[in-house]
């Protein structure tokens, strides 16, 4: 049975943190489901329009193996807002998923949700000034602690995408798909 996946998409998300975990996830072969917490039509912070798959009231009482929060502004605080997002996400750890954010999202939406406490963790440059004290920061790329990745932002989203990919099948498959997408980067 194929992992479970879930990337919420809110109004301001950053697009290519969205995308690009979408489209490496669904080349590994895992059930991913892209979902608008507001309406299937999503504006990412630059103005481009994606079509979920899904809307939030479609999946609420799913609890998946993994869920994926790209950044952006407004978006990351849009996540952050979300109660039944928040939910999921602490029905996710209570089960032993994954939680993957990128850029902002650690900051506006796991931080103040307590799901990074007494963890290291990183994010954009200037918003870990979001982070509780319990709360490590630490100056990475993408950053893995527990089940929770978290990931500085636009930059490193193929790395992020990547490293999750490794960390859900192995990582004889993330080096595998990285081959076959030509990408010489590293995660």
């Amino acid at each position: 049975m194929s992992l479970s996946v879930i990337v919420a998409l809110a109004e301001g998300f950053e697009e290519i943190e969205a995308v690009t975990p979408i489209d490496v996830l669904r080349r590994a072969g895992l059930n991913l489901i892209s979902v608008g917490l507001t309406d299937r039509t999503v504006t990412g912070t630059h103005g481009i329009v994606l079509t979920a798959d899904k809307t939030w009231n479609e999946v609420a009482a799913l609890t998946p193996d993994v869920l994926v929060l790209p950044g952006g502004m407004p978006g990351s605080k849009n996540l952050g807002d979300h109660s039944g997002l928040r939910q999921m996400a602490e029905r996710i750890v209570a089960a032993g998923g994954w939680l993957a954010a990128n850029c902002a999202a650690p900051a506006f939406t796991l931080a103040p949700w307590g799901l990074l406490s007494n963890r290291k963790a990183t994010c954009f440059p200037g918003c870990e000034m979001q982070f509780p004290a319990d709360v490590t920061y630490q100056d990475a790329a993408v950053l893995v602690d527990g089940h929770i990745i978290t990931a500085r932002g636009p930059g490193a989203t193929f790395d992020f995408s990547l490293k999750l990919l490794g960390c859900l099948l192995n990582g004889g498959t993330a080096e595998s798909l990285r081959s076959q997408m030509q990408y010489n980067g590293k995660s």
